[in-house]
């Protein structure tokens, strides 16, 4: 699917820069005769359907990251991994530190939410859809980071950590760190 999305990006891209930066100053050029010359319909035609190929196969990829539960916990463990923002936990002694664990994740909100939030960003009040985008993201992140504890067969994470940046537009970073150890019984 990701050839077909970068074959979908390079018409898209081909076609806007001869569109733009050949068409449009032989457009300005020729301004009085009314054909257009075939290079720039097949760079039309590259620009339309990069951008065609390309939300197609999004669309495709997210249908399937909905259906195969992506972002879900691993289930084959038993154990459970705690997760503290201290560096103990009382009543228990870390017995080893197995090192650094991390999830990390890019989300964004489709352009239909985008413009919603932007409405309510000029009206005022709680901006719902990114609210609910960084919560998804923390969960992903966060599983992520167990299911990096649970093959080292840590008892725990402490330290945890959340950072965020912006990556681009409305998309959001989200990247949870700690440290996983083995505690004691």
């Amino acid at each position: 699917m990701k050839i077909i999305r970068h074959i979908g990006s390079l018409a898209f891209v081909l076609g806007l820069f001869t569109a733009v930066f050949v068409g449009m100053p032989w457009y300005v050029m020729v301004a009085d005769d009314p054909v257009v010359p075939w290079w720039l319909r097949i760079a039309v035609f590259c620009l339309l359907g990069g951008i065609l190929v390309v939300l197609l196969s999004v669309a495709l990829e997210q249908r399937k990251i909905k259906t195969s539960g992506e972002g879900a916990l691993p289930t084959g463990s038993d154990r459970t991994v705690l997760l503290l923002n201290s560096t103990a936990l009382p009543g228990r002694e870390i017995t080893e530190i197995l090192g650094l664990v991390q999830g990390h994740t890019v989300f964004a909100i489709w352009l239909g939410k985008d413009l919603s939030a932007i409405v309510k960003l000029i009206l005022g009040g709680e901006l719902t859809e990114y609210t609910e985008m960084m919560g998804r993201a923390r969960t992903v992140a966060t599983n992520r980071m167990i299911a990096r504890a649970a093959e080292k067969e840590a008892d725990a994470i402490i330290n945890v950590r959340y950072m965020t940046t912006s990556v681009v537009g409305s998309a959001a970073e989200l990247l949870a760190y700690g440290t996983a150890v083995k505690l004691s019984e």
